[in-house]
């Protein structure tokens, strides 16, 4: 059995991840926070129910992700892929971020992560294999003005995957990032239609990415067809950061 850990997987590019994942015969631990039906119904709809185990954790609570952790290692012995995607945005001037608005969004979108992947690799490690996906933003890679804490904890992701697959390299465990560009995930709805069109515009392909290429590239990385990548930021954005 091959086992995928997907955080924040009842969200757009999240849950096009569990899709893909189920879909090359893997089994998914999928962890939400306050949605579980999406994953409920993908399971139905593809006939999958049974490859799915869902996990409810709220990643502003450390003691939270603990438990989630200690479940997961109770019902699986090996995970062979982390993929980590639970994050949350926080669109607002940088003079008027409050220091829990900036501690909370780097808990979930940092922290979190640190936490899970401190459980779950030295199961990789032991096993001389594995893979771990981080995914940041193209705002992690250039900033966006109104998302500096976003932008912040987004780039702490990048640094943090380039960190870890030197650390983990002769251990056998692959570590990449991926930076998604302007995606029709409802995380965009922040914005307004002609805030969208600018954005789309900026875009050379013309036109906003869809949450599956993203969870296509995620697979990759996952895939033995990238045994030779680690450390690297790929950003798929349609060209917006050229």
């Amino acid at each position: 059995m091959i086992v995928a850990l997907v955080t924040g997987a009842s969200g757009g590019i999240g849950l096009a991840t569990c899709r893909k994942f189920l879909e090359e015969d893997y089994f998914v631990v999928a962890q939400y926070n306050d949605n579980f039906f999406p994953i409920e119904k993908l399971g139905k709809e593809i006939g999958k129910s049974d490859y799915i185990f869902s996990v409810k954790a709220d990643f502003a609570n450390f003691e939270d992700v603990r438990r989630m952790c200690d479940t997961v290692k109770t019902q699986f012995k090996h995970i062979d892929a982390i993929i980590t995607l639970a994050g949350v945005d926080l669109y607002k001037l940088f003079t008027e971020t409050t220091e829990n608005e900036w501690d909370r969004v780097f808990d979930i979108n940092v922290k979190a992560t640190y936490l899970i992947l401190k459980e779950f690799i030295p199961l990789m490690v032991e096993r001389k294999s594995g893979k771990s996906v981080l995914v940041s933003s193209i705002w992690g890679n250039v900033g966006a003005s109104m998302e500096s804490v976003y932008s912040a904890s987004k780039s702490a992701l990048i640094g943090l995957t380039k960190s870890l697959a030197k650390e983990l390299a002769l251990s056998g465990v692959n570590v990449n990032c991926v930076s998604p560009g302007v995606i029709d995930t409802p995380m965009n709805d922040c914005f307004t239609e002609s805030e969208k069109s600018e954005l789309i515009n900026a875009t050379p392909l013309g036109r906003m990415g869809n949450a599956y290429e993203i969870a296509e590239l995620i697979y990759f990385l996952c895939s033995e067809k990238s045994s030779f990548i680690t450390g690297q930021n790929i950003t798929s954005d349609g060209g917006f950061t050229l």
